[in-house]
Parts: C-alpha cells; sequence; structure tokens
C-alpha cells in the first residue's frame, strides 16, 4: 500500500471504546507502515487481550504465558496486587514474549488509542528487537520457548507428584536463589534447542547421567593418594573448571543429586539463559520499542488513520513514558530506561538527517547518510546497552541531560570529586562510566567454581573476583551458600579474592543439612 492510498484511509477508531475487529484493523494499519515504510523484520504477532488479575499474574511469573508452580509467584502476585488496589503503583499497558509468534498481553481496560500505542510499541518495536538482536539471537530460542515451558510446567507436576510437593519445593529454591549464576556468558558451540528437550529429557532418563557416572565410580575410597600435575590438570579439564555457571555445574557433577533433581536445576538455568540478553539491552529494547511507537503513531496521524484528539492523547501517554525527573526530585529513582534510550534514537536519527561539524566529528560513519531507520536498524542488531551508550551516547545529548560523573572516594575523602565534566575529555570518561553502569561484569559478581576435593571430603570451592573492593553481603552470601551446600550434598567454600594482590579479603562455607530433600 502507497503513502497516497494511506492519506486516503478512513480513520481507524472514533473515541476510546474498541472491539476485537477493531483491534484487527489497527494491527494491520500499523503492520502495513512497519514492514512497507519503515522495514522492521518481526515475527508473527499474537496478540492477547488479558485482564487486571491476569496482568497480575503475569507479573508474578515474569510474563510467561506457561509456567511452574512455586510459591514465590504468589507472593508476587500478592505484593503487586496490594500495591495496585491501594494505589501505590499501577499496571503495565502490555508485556510482550520474546517467542515465534511474539505474544502481546494487552489489557482490556486500554482506550482505542492506548491499544494502538501498545501493538506499535510492543508487536513492532519490541518483537523487531527480539527477533533481528544478535545476543536474542545467540542465547534464545523464539521457536521452541513455548514448547519448552509446557514441557517444564508438566515435567514439575510429575515431580510432584512422584516425589512429593517438598522435595520439589526445595529444590526449586535452591535452584532459584542461585539463579543469577546460571547462565554461560560466552557462545557455545551451539545455541539452546529448546524444542528437542522433551526428547533428550527422555534419552537422559534411559541413558543415564554418564558424565557423572564416569567422574564419580572414579573417586579413590581408600587413603588419599598425591595427585600429580597431570592428574590435577585433567580432572578440572573434565570438570570444566574454572565454571561460572555454578547450575551447570551442579547439575552435570552433583554427587547425591537425583535424575529428576538435575532436570529442575536443567529447566531453571534454560530460563535463566532465556532472560539473559534482556538484562543487558533493557535501555536498547525500551529505546528501540519507544522510537518505533513514536514514529509508527505520528505516520498513523500524518496519513489521517487517527484524529487529532487521539494524538493528543498518544502524546500524553508518551510524555509520562519518557519523562526524565530530575536528580532532585522526589520521583528520581536514577534514569529511566524509556526516556534515555529514546532521547539517544532521536538524537541518532538528527545526527543521520542533519549533523553538526562536532556530530561529523565524533560519528563520522553515520552524520549525514540520511536514512536514520537503516542506521537504527543496524544498531539494534549488533549492540548491547553497554556497547551502545559507549559508542552513541553524544557530547550534545551530555550537554542536554546535564550529565556529569562524580566518585565517592569514601572515608579517607570528605568531599566528592568530580571526574568528568563538559569537555572532550570528559564526554568520553563520562560515556565509558555510564556505559560500565550498564555492563553485566559490573552488575554482577563473578563467582567462579574453582576446584573440588574428589579423593578426600569432597569439599566444593567457589571463589569470588571483587571489583571495586565491593564484597558480598554476608547474610544474602550464607542463605545463598547454604542452598548451594544442600544442592552440591557436601561441604561447600567461598574465597572472595583481591584480583589485584591475590589477597583473600573474605570467606564463607557452609555445611549441607542431611536429607533436606527427603
Amino acid at each position: 500500500m502507497t503513502t497516497a492510498m494511506l492519506q486516503r484511509s478512513p480513520l481507524l477508531f472514533e473515541g476510546s471504546d474498541w472491539d476485537f475487529p477493531m483491534i484487527q484493523r489497527i494491527h494491520d494499519a500499523v503492520a502495513t507502515i512497519a514492514h512497507g515504510e519503515f522495514r522492521l523484520d518481526t515475527y508473527r504477532n499474537q496478540i492477547e487481550i488479558i485482564t487486571t488479575e491476569q496482568m497480575l499474574d503475569a507479573y508474578s511469573s515474569v510474563g510467561m504465558p506457561l509456567f511452574y508452580k512455586h510459591w514465590s509467584f504468589g507472593k508476587q502476585f500478592a505484593q503487586h496486587e496490594a500495591g495496585y488496589r491501594t494505589g501505590l503503583r499501577g499496571l503495565a499497558y502490555e508485556i510482550v514474549i520474546n517467542s515465534d509468534p511474539c505474544i502481546s498481553y494487552i489489557m482490556e481496560e486500554n482506550t482505542a488509542v492506548m491499544q494502538t500505542l501498545v501493538i506499535a510499541h510492543a508487536a513492532f518495536g519490541h518483537n523487531h528487537f527480539f527477533k533481528n538482536n544478535y545476543l536474542f539471537k545467540q542465547w534464545t530460542d523464539a521457536n521452541g520457548i513455548l514448547a519448552y515451558l509446557d514441557f517444564a510446567k508438566g515435567y514439575v507436576a510429575e515431580c510432584e507428584e512422584r516425589y512429593g510437593h517438598t522435595a520439589v519445593e526445595r529444590t526449586l529454591d535452591a535452584a532459584h536463589a542461585l539463579m543469577s549464576h546460571a547462565v554461560h556468558r560466552y557462545p557455545r558451540k551451539r545455541k539452546p534447542d529448546l524444542a528437542s528437550e522433551e526428547r533428550r529429557e527422555r534419552d537422559r532418563r534411559i541413558h543415564g547421567e554418564q558424565m557423572y557416572n564416569d567422574l564419580w565410580r572414579t573417586v579413590p575410597t581408600g587413603a588419599k593418594a598425591k595427585p600429580g600435575r597431570g592428574d590435577e590438570e585433567r580432572r578440572k579439564a573434565l570438570l570444566e573448571l574454572p565454571q561460572e555457571n555454578i547450575l551447570y555445574f551442579l547439575e552435570k557433577t552433583a554427587p547425591r543429586l537425583a535424575a529428576w533433581q538435575r532436570e529442575i536445576i536443567r529447566i531453571v538455568r534454560h530460563i535463566a539463559q532465556y532472560f539473559y540478553p534482556q538484562g543487558q539491552t533493557k535501555l536498547m529494547n525500551e529505546g528501540c520499542a519507544t522510537y518505533c511507537h513514536y514514529r509508527l503513531m505520528g505516520r498513523l496521524f500524518e496519513t489521517g488513520q487517527i484524529n487529532e484528539g487521539a494524538y493528543l492523547e498518544f502524546l500524553q501517554s508518551h510524555t509520562n513514558v519518557v519523562m526524565q525527573p530530575d536528580y532532585d526530585d522526589r520521583r528520581y529513582s536514577g534514569i529511566n530506561p524509556y526516556a534515555l534510550g529514546f532521547a539517544m534514537m532521536q538524537d541518532i536519527e538528527r545526527i543521520v538527517v542533519s549533523p553538526t561539524d562536532e556530530d561529523r566529528a565524533w560519528f563520522p560513519d553515520i552524520a549525514g547518510v540520511g536514512e536514520p531507520f537503516e542506521v537504527l536498524k543496524h544498531v539494534w542488531a549488533n549492540y548491547r546497552d553497554e556497547s551502545f551508550v559507549t559508542q552513541f551516547l553524544s557530547p550534545r545529548l551530555i550537554r542536554q541531560w546535564k550529565l556529569f560523573q562524580v566518585v565517592d572516594e569514601g572515608d579517607k575523602a570528605k568531599a566528592w570529586r568530580v571526574a568528568a565534566i563538559h569537555d572532550e575529555r570528559g564526554y568520553r570518561g563520562l560515556r565509558r562510566a555510564l556505559g560500565r553502569q550498564y555492563d553485566i561484569s559490573h552488575i554482577d559478581a563473578d563467582i567462579q567454581v574453582v576446584d573440588v576435593d574428589l579423593g578426600g571430603d569432597r569439599r566444593l570451592k567457589l571463589q569470588h573476583s571483587v571489583l571495586n573492593g565491593q564484597t558480598l553481603e554476608a547474610r544474602e552470601a550464607r542463605e545463598v551458600m547454604q542452598h548451594l551446600a544442600d544442592l552440591w550434598g557436601y561441604d561447600v567454600t567461598l574465597e572472595e579474592i583481591d584480583p589485584a594482590t591475590g589477597a583473600v579479603l573474605k570467606d564463607h562455607a557452609a555445611s549441607a543439612r542431611p536429607n533436606f530433600f527427603g
């Protein structure tokens, strides 16, 4: 459909009411612009209309349409519901699932304008980002995730019937406690094929845990022999040590876990891996979706498919979403990813279309090329938040947002030090500093399994490489270590190491509770 034909299109709706045929018309109109004019590349769309209670339920199960049962989901539901009922929080207008087809949940309470906005935002903006960003291509299986969740839900329910609710719940509790340390951070030889996991689970039942058997049947049972250097290197190679994916290590080598517990651990770590890209692309993903809905709604208005009243309602909602409170505002809670993401997308569009001399000096590859959507699609496909900010945060936007960097040097200084101001050196330093705040290696603690005493007391040894002197919070470390010890089945130790000097800053230990899983 050409632009001229679009300009003769009738209004998609008048007023706030909507029905299902109207939702279809809205989707088709947005799709025509998204695919035809902007050349977005998306999965098929599946739009689900849900109630307030269903949206609260979706919150509690991290948006998944199918999920196994766990008490923590009910707890989150109660917290979200209490906040909503008392007016302390609102609800999202939509939730979108990285799957094929891409599922977008939209609220039945939304007006026709808001339904149009969220379809543009989720079903086309987020959808395009999910399908094209390199992290999602490396780490997620959009075709297999729904079937895998169905398998996981059924498998956990079957385990509850066979082994008891308490044993399954305690296994899930322990696995969830280690979920942030259940991902491979670097690409493996092949990405997960979730569609085949149910068949592979049956194969594992038949053939047993081969690596587990090979490893533990060779453990000496008599006097402890001193291993040679070659034996130690071979043992660590067999165990893939050091290992950052703690749940993967436990699934493969924990000596006392039953086969069904290994499968539950595998389910939890697959889900953790599925969400791994989302934690690294929050700023870009929301920025992409917000920019797309802004441009799509603008074209619907320009082509006469929504009227002025509808467009004003959209602008009010959009403005609320991208508002960034000042640091001294009571509403301030950090940088709004919608605000900064959208601002950077608009700024890239400006650089591409009408650059200044400063832009040409800082961004020679994109300044003045004249195709904003093509440049943005390249950016959305090939960057994550940390590299996106480091590469594309412009001096002009830094000045507009009045960004600067201060450093708290702790007790040794009585005042904060201003480390970056608005000059060339300051711009580069500020981009690096802000980019690090989105770097997963600076957000999550670097904890790895480094050794296990197979020939002795089977003690599991872990190390935490401490960054900037930030050691683990004692109570949380103690609780997580207990979960780890229960899964391992023997004593566990953790040393917090200064990577520069090798000095041990703190240490933690836990012992497995006998018969904890029944």
